[in-house]
Formats: C-alpha cells, sequence, structure tokens
C-alpha cells in the first residue's frame, strides 16, 4: 500500500525520539548519531524494530542531522544509504503486521536564513536538496521534515522535497510556549505556507509535551485541509543522577493525545523522551477511535512570517502606494534603486491600517526580475504585513515567489491562455492567493454575463492544474465612469454574481473608478462602500485618503464587524484628507505593536530596522554631538523599546534581529568618526567580557549568533568561541580572559550532557563566572540541576542577566 492512501484511511503512528533512546544505548556527548548508521548498524536497526513493534506505521531514518554543512558528500552519502537500509532491516525484522513505512527523516540546518542569519535561501534549498535526492536514491517512501522552528527554513526544506522528489512530504514546526515559532510565525500561517506548497500533512512537534501543546494542535485543526500531526516531547527534561529525564510518563503521554485524536489529530507519534513505551502506549490509547475524516477548510488565506489574513470575515485593506502608475516620484525611486523610499511607503501603508501591501515595480528602464524579488525581500524585512506581488513578467513573479516568506498573493492572472499557462503554474508550486481578471483574448466585456463567463473559464482552468476555487480571488475591473456612465454599476453586478453565484471572493482597484475626474477621493469612497455591499472582499486602495477609510471603518461599524465601534471611534481623529507629498521624508510613526511616535529620527530608524538610514541619520548628529551621547541617548534607549517589545511577545525575533543590525550600523559611523579623528578606544561603552559557544557536539548556532549580536549592541565585547566547541577551550578562555560570565547554547538532548560537564570544569578552574544557558531542549529546572547560574529563554533575558551582573561597569 502506497502511504498515502493508508494516510487517507487511518490514524497513522510514528515513531519516537531517536537522540533519547541512543543516549540510553551509549552514544557519547557531542558525538554525531548519524554516524551510528555506519558504527552501529545493529543498534540502530533494533532501534528502529522496537519502534515497529510497538506500533509504528512510520520510523524515521537516523538523519535528523544529516546534511552537507555537517558532513563531506561522501560521508553524508554513505550515512543517508546505512540509515535507509538498517530502517528497511528492521522493517523486515519486525513482528508487527501493522502497515509500515520508511520516512527520510529531515532537521533544520542549525543557521538562521538572510536577513536574520548567513545562509542565503537558495542555498539553504541546495542543503537540504543533496538530502532529498540521496533519500530517493536509496529508497524512502515519505519525507518528514520536523523541528522547523523558522518559517522561511521550512519553505527551504519543503522546496527542495518537492523540486527534487515526488514523495509524500510531512512537515512539522516546532513551537514554542508562546504558540508561535522562534521567528514569529503562528500555526495558521505555517498552515497557509506548507499546505499551499503541497505538504501532504502538516503539524508540530518537539518543544513541549502534549497538554502544552494543545492550543497549537487546535489552530491547526481550525485552519488545515490536509491531516495533522502531532509528535510532542515526554514533557519537560530534567537531569537526574546525570541523566536527562522526561516528566510525563507513557499512560499520560497517551491519554493526552487520545483527547485530540478524538478532535481531528491523524498523525501522531513522539519526540525527544519518547521511547518505544511510549509508542505502544499511545497505540494501545487510540487504537479504538475511529479516524476522523479531513475536510476542507475552504479558507482563502495568504500569509507573511508572522501571521494569516484570512478573505471574509471582514473587508480586506490591501496599500496601493508601492507602485509607479502616475507616481513620478516613485519611478525616480526605482530607478535610483532607492529602496528607502519603498520601505517607508510600505511601513507608512501599514501604520495607515491596510492588512497587506501590493509591491509594482514595473517600469521599462529597470531589470524588473531582480528588483522585485529583492524590494520582497527587503520589504519583509522591516514589515510583517502580507505581500501581493504584482507584475505582468512571469519570471519576475517566479524570482519574487521563491524568496516570499510566506502565502502570497499574485496579481495577478487572466482568462487568456497564455497567462493561464505562466501563471497558474507558479500558483501551483509556490502556493498563493491569486487576484484573476475578468478579460480573456477579446479584451473585457461591457456587461456582467461576459466577466462571469471568463471567470468560469478561469475556474475550470485551475481546477486542471490542482488549483483550488478558494485560491482565486476575482477582479471584476473598476472601469472609470467618466468614460462610460455605466461602467460602475457593470463592475458591481459582475461582482456581486461572482460572490453570490460562484462563492468566490472578489478585489478591486477602486480608484480606477474616477480617472480623469476632479475629487477623485468622493467618488472613491462611495464607490467602496457600493463594492462593499455587493459582496467586495478587498480593496486596492489609497490608505491616506480620507474618504477611503472613513468608508471602511464606518461599514465595519455598520455591519456589526466593529464590537462597541471601538476602531471606529479610534480613527475617527486620523479622518483628515491629508496624503503625504513625499512619502520618502515621512518617518515611520508606529509598527509592529510598538509605539514610536515620541522617539527621535535615530532612535525610530532602529526600531524599523532600517540599517542604511540609521548609519546616515548617525553621521549627522555626530557633528554636533558626542559619540558616547548617541550611544546611550539614542542606540541603547531605541534596542532597550524594541528589547520590551520582545519579552511582551509583542515583537518577534525578525524584527529585534532587523533593529539590533541597525544598532549595528550606527555603532559603525560611530566607530569610523572615532577613527578618523584619531581616537581608536570604544567611547568607554564596553561593558565588560561575555564568553560564548555552542557545547562540544552541537553545531547548530543559531541561537548563539542571536545572542551574540545583541549583547554586542548593548555593549559588552563578545568572544565567540563558534560551535562543537570543546569544554577545555571554553574553560582556558574564561581563565585566560578572567571573563565574568560564559554563555553556553545547545539545542539536542544529546548535547545537553557536554554543557552539564562545562559547567563542571568552569566552576573548579573558575569559581567567580558565573554561567547561563540556553536552548530549545532546555527548562529552568533542568538548568539548575547541571549547575548553570541562570537559564534564558530568550536573548533578551541574556541581556538582562549580563547587565544586573555585571552592572553596566565592565569587570573589575
Amino acid at each position: 500500500m502506497k502511504f498515502l492512501d493508508f494516510l487517507h484511511d487511518n490514524i497513522v503512528y510514528l515513531d519516537g525520539g531517536m537522540g533519547t533512546v541512543l543516549q540510553s544505548r551509549g552514544l557519547m556527548p557531542g558525538e554525531l548519531p548519524e554516524r551510528w548508521n555506519l558504527t552501529h548498524a545493529d543498534e540502530i536497526t533494533q532501534v528502529h524494530k522496537e519502534y515497529f513493534d510497538a506500533g509504528s506505521n512510520v520510523v524515521c531514518s537516523n538523519t535528523f542531522g544529516a546534511n552537507s554543512l555537517k558532513f563531506t558528500d561522501t560521508e553524508l552519502e554513505a550515512i543517508i544509504e546505512a540509515a535507509l537500509d538498517n530502517a528497511r532491516a528492521a522493517r523486515n525484522a519486525s513482528v508487527s503486521d501493522a502497515e509500515k513505512f520508511i520516512a527520510l527523516d529531515i532537521g533544520p540546518t542549525g543557521k538562521l536564513l538572510r536577513p536574520l542569519g548567513d545562509l542565503d535561501f537558495e542555498d539553504a534549498v541546495t542543503v537540504f536538496a543533496k538530502t532529498v535526492k540521496l533519500g530517493v536514491k536509496y529508497g524512502a517512501d515519505l519525507i518528514v521534515i520536523e523541528t522547523m522552528n523558522d518559517s522561511y527554513e521550512t519553505k527551504a526544506a519543503l522546496l527542495a522535497a518537492k523540486e527534487n522528489s515526488s514523495l509524500p512530504v510531512i512537515v512539522t514546526n516546532a513551537y514554542g510556549e508562546d504558540g508561535k515559532l522562534m521567528t514569529g510565525a503562528s500555526p495558521a500561517a505555517m498552515v497557509a505556507l506548507c499546505e499551499g506548497m503541497g505538504a501532504d500533512a502538516v503539524g508540530t512537534n518537539c518543544s513541549l509535551g502534549p497538554k502544552q501543546l494543545r492550543g497549537v494542535v487546535n489552530e491547526l485543526l481550525a485552519n488545515a485541509s490536509v491531516p495533522v500531526v502531532l509528535k510532542p516531547n515526554a514533557g519537560l527534561p530534567r537531569s537526574v543522577d546525570g541523566k536527562t529525564v522526561f516528566d510525563v510518563s507513557p499512560d499520560e503521554f497517551a491519554d493526552e493525545i487520545a483527547k485530540l485524536v478524538h478532535d481531528g489529530v491523524r498523525v501522531v507519534g513522539g519526540c525527544c523522551g519518547t521511547t518505544p513505551e511510549y509508542i505502544r502506549a499511545l497505540k494501545a490509547a487510540t487504537d479504538s477511535i475511529v479516524a476522523v475524516t479531513v475536510t476542507d477548510k475552504a479558507l482563502t488565506v495568504v500569509s507573511s512570517y508572522t501571521h494569516a489574513v484570512s478573505f471574509g470575515e471582514r473587508p480586506i485593506l490591501i496599500g496601493e502606494r508601492i507602485n509607479p502608475t502616475g507616481k513620478k516620484r516613485f519611478k525616480q525611486a526605482l530607478i535610483e534603486n532607492d529602496m528607502d523610499y519603498i520601505l517607508n511607503e510600505g511601513v507608512s501603508q501599514q501604520e495607515k491600517g491596510v492588512h497587506i501591501l501590493d509591491v509594482n515595480v514595473g517600469i521599462p528602464d529597470i531589470d524588473e526580475v531582480s528588483f522585485l524579488k529583492n524590494a520582497v525581500c527587503e520589504l519583509q524585512a522591516v514589515t510583517d504585513l502580507p505581500l501581493q506581488i504584482d507584475t505582468s513578467d512571469s519570471d519576475a513573479m517566479e524570482a519574487a515567489l521563491r524568496r516570499y516568506n510566506g502565502k502570497a498573493m499574485i496579481n495577478s492572472v487572466n482568462g487568456k491562455q497564455e497567462s493561464l499557462e505562466k501563471i497558474f503554474p507558479l500558483v501551483k508550486k509556490y502556493g498563493g492567493v491569486v487576484v484573476a481578471l475578468t478579460l480573456d483574448e477579446s479584451g473585457i466585456p461591457e456587461d456582467a454575463d461576459g466577466r462571469v463567463r471568463i471567470a468560469k473559464k478561469i475556474l475550470d482552468a485551475a481546477q486542471k492544474y490542482g488549483i483550488a476555487k478558494k485560491d482565486i480571488i476575482f477582479d471584476t475591473l473598476a472601469m472609470t465612469v467618466s468614460a462610460d456612465a455605466n461602467a460602475a454599476s457593470t463592475t458591481l453586478f459582475a461582482l456581486k454574481r461572482i460572490k453570490e453565484e460562484l462563492g468566490c471572493h472578489t478585489s478591486l482597484g477602486v480608484s480606477n473608478v474616477s480617472f480623469g475626474l476632479p475629487s477623485r477621493d468622493a467618488i472613491n469612497g462611495i464607490f467602496f462602500a457600493l463594492a462593499l455591499e455587493n459582496g467586495l472582499s478587498a480593496a486596492i486602495m489609497n490608505p491616506y485618503s480620507a474618504d477611503m477609510m472613513k468608508t471602511y471603518y464606518s461599514y465595519n461599524a455598520l455591519k456589526g464587524l466593529d464590537p462597541n465601534c471601538a476602531e471606529y471611534i479610534s480613527a475617527s481623529a486620523s479622518f483628515v484628507p491629508a496624503a503625504p507629498s513625499s512619502p520618502s521624508q515621512q518617518l515611520p510613526q508606529a509598527g509592529s505593536e510598538i509605539s514610536i511616535r515620541s522617539n527621535s529620527e535615530l532612535q525610530k530608524m532602529i526600531i524599523k530596522g532600517f540599517k542604511d538610514k540609521a548609519y546616515d541619520v548617525t553621521n549627522g548628529l555626530l557633528k554636533s554631538r558626542e559619540p558616547l551621547d548617541i550611544v546611550k541617548e539614542e542606540i541603547i534607549p531605541a534596542l532597550n523599546t524594541v528589547g520590551e517589545g520582545f519579552e511582551k511577545k509583542t515583537v518577534y525575533l525578525p524584527q529585534l534581529l532587523m533593529s539590533a543590525e541597525s544598532a549595528k550600523s550606527a555603532f559603525e559611523a560611530i566607530k569610523q568618526f572615532m577613527a578618523a579623528i584619531g581616537n581608536t578606544d570604544k567611547t568607554g561603552t564596553s561593558k565588560g567580557t561575555f564568553i560564548i559557544a555552542t557545547v562540544k557536539g552541537d553545531i547548530h548556532d543559531r541561537g548563539k549568533n542571536i545572542v551574540k549580536l545583541l549583547l554586542e549592541n548593548y555593549g559588552f565585547d563578545v568572544v565567540d568561541l563558534g560551535k562543537d566547541t570543546p569544554c577545555e577551550t571554553i574553560v582556558e578562555t574564561a581563565v585566560k580572559l578572567h571573563a565574568p560570565i560564559v554563555g553556553l547554547s545547545a539545542l539536542m538532548t544529546t548535547t545537553v550532557p557536554a554543557m552539564e560537564e562545562t559547567i563542571k570544569q568552569l566552576k573548579a578552574a573558575a569559581p567567580w563566572c558565573k554561567t547561563i544557558v540556553g536552548g530549545a531542549v532546555l527548562t529552568k529546572d533542568y538548568a539548575d540541576k547541571i549547575g548553570a547560574d541562570m537559564y534564558a529563554k530568550d536573548a533578551m533575558e541574556t541581556v538582562r542577566y549580563a547587565e544586573m551582573i555585571l552592572n553596566g561597569k565592565g569587570e573589575k
């Protein structure tokens, strides 16, 4: 039986935590478990067999960390070949009569992708592609992409799987206690991304126990039209007599998951701490439950790297200002490659309340393929709004979609055969909600019947490409009433029919209706209201138009979409007709839940993550202010504003890191100024030395690098010893520098013993030195048990602790 056929009708049982079991079988601290496929093949085979015998339908090959960043190409191939051979041997030897499949297991690279880190997206795709190709070559039945805590890396892995195999793909992400990924994505956003790209099942694994993941699972079930996967840890880890144990028993584990299987979870298993006994208990607790049928939720959804935007609940505003049509200054910005102008337009429209940003950079004088791709990447570095990628160039569309972090809105396709053949394959491959224009080779029909007919034609074509109706939004084309008195009514009638007869969502470029007329906002506002009453789902509009915004907030209030009229009351003070004449000179006012109205220009640039602007503004300030004053009165307060937002969960990691990068640019301007006047000291800003390292055996350094960046921006001298660092090296460096603090990072349960040994040696050789630890597998209790002085759940806690220890005075 093929895996997808089995998945369709059954509850599927995965295996448990390979790393935990291997530790109990002698895997040494720092030893790479993937090499056991070659050196301890019998042990690996036995572990797989025990999971099969316990009831697993799918075992994951021992290849979680098998990638070309960790192993040479030759060793990587040998490891994957042996891993799949070991799993097959286990399947053949198993006494279970259940259906059995073997999954190629793919975990994260351990690196952050640009712009947050140094790994390019395409390089990440290449890394994952090598592993996928070998998995296909040596006979995997399916692919499991797991423990991803970054949506962008998830996309890279899923894209590599889809481009290099035809195997079924399961994707599971590691969510934190706040129900978000490390880089901010909600479960709904990950469903949109993964389901849009063709994942066969989506879900969550690792990080927490089954009870703590209930909220995440409920959100997945509410949004997913594919089977939902749950593979939690055996609770939280702690150290007992030098060994890692977990606080949820097999029976407790099974009982909690059984409740969620009743709710609709279809694929279950375990992660850290879950031995074959857990799978056996899980199978027994759920064996009599009838699999809940997976239903299509029929949700029309786009997403960014943080959140999903759903059509139909209330009107969606799409900001139209990133578009050169009729905008001389914007065209000039494109020609001059003035990206700051474009970024300011994006941020300003977000502050005005739009939900999605339209991005169009199409003019004859530029390389649109390159510019559109770069614009999308740069915009996603400063705003978390979903983007509508707007171009008639299919090559530019693909370049932008490939790099987009989320499920984009695609503008557009139409009824012409050429358009259908170019755009629909891109929608199918990369996912997206596509705007469909009701025109074809004969032009734009003059009546509603003709536009509805084209809409039906587009739906029929979409079905042939495997694109669901829910992922198509129709634009019935607002034409100017100055040229045709019936233009508005025809557009509205077609819109209403498509909404009611075809059950599809709709979008309009509202301002087109008033072209050639004076006082255009008055016409636009009324037309917008009429369109909303006729079922308009989304409007491409100017958020600086007071008439448009009045209509939007008034409509919501009158339709019961604004409880207590709260949004209307809040927005009413801004109902003044004041469109900015030069958005590039308008500073951001607020964003991502951070109020920055009272901040200085430099603080605003740092808070919003405008690196180049931060550098330029700092240079301007240096003409009249002392460097140290700029650091103390501008840079550090801005970082504190963002840091406090991060701690309150109103700001997410990408925003925190981009702000830190902007502060780094400001510091660079100060350093260059000091060097130019012959002063090479650090302006008295050093708070002390902080040694940081990822422990022996662990090559995952993304968390360490995040902490390093923030510490440096807060004035600490960071000595980075890198990844896979022997404890002796850490201790020797601490003694040599008489360092007051050492920070240790570990992602994998198999490397925590190396962390414990490092702390032990530090306490013996450098008793003055404080240790602070962090990583996905750690808890405060666990950190206490291994002797750490402090457990930090995120980078800002590390900064706060370091400031408390050193009190801002450096070392004594």
